[in-house]
């Protein structure tokens, strides 16, 4: 999955694709603890959980997930912060998957977000991914 990048151009903004090159010259500031991920396959996600990774599309993390969602899954409180398009929605939504116990129909996660727009396009995402995970909507 390519990550994107807005630059600003004469007022407007407009996105780009950045190539796995370009990622070399990303900057990360990360805490010490923090490892580098390389593959879903080794984050210890659930099996379940990595087919639906593979089915939607995903083949390596972004490099917002390779460092955000163990973390997360670790109970960890992380601060990240990327351009848009680089895989934040599908960090945070990756790592609630792992932690729900699929068996309780009760609410296990509350997800708040600032603006409408960001809660629609994060409802989208997660409806996509628990459809992928589970096979049905649920």
């Amino acid at each position: 999955m390519a990550a994107t990048a807005t630059m600003a151009t004469s007022g407007s903004a407009r996105k780009r694709l950045l190539k796995e090159e370009d990622m070399t010259k990303v900057e990360f500031e990360t805490s010490e603890e923090v490892d580098v991920t390389p593959t879903f396959d080794t984050m210890g996600l659930r099996e379940d959980l990595l087919r639906g990774i593979y089915a939607y599309g995903f083949e390596k993390p972004s490099a917002i997930q390779q460092r955000a969602i163990k973390q997360i899954i670790k109970g960890r409180d992380v601060i990240a912060q990327s351009q848009s398009g680089t895989g934040k929605t599908a960090t945070f939504s990756i790592s609630v998957l792992q932690c729900l116990d699929i068996q309780v129909r009760e609410t296990q996660a509350l997800i708040l977000a600032p603006t409408r727009e960001l809660a629609v396009q994060i409802q989208k995402v997660r409806q996509s991914e628990m459809v992928c995970q589970a096979g049905a909507a649920l």
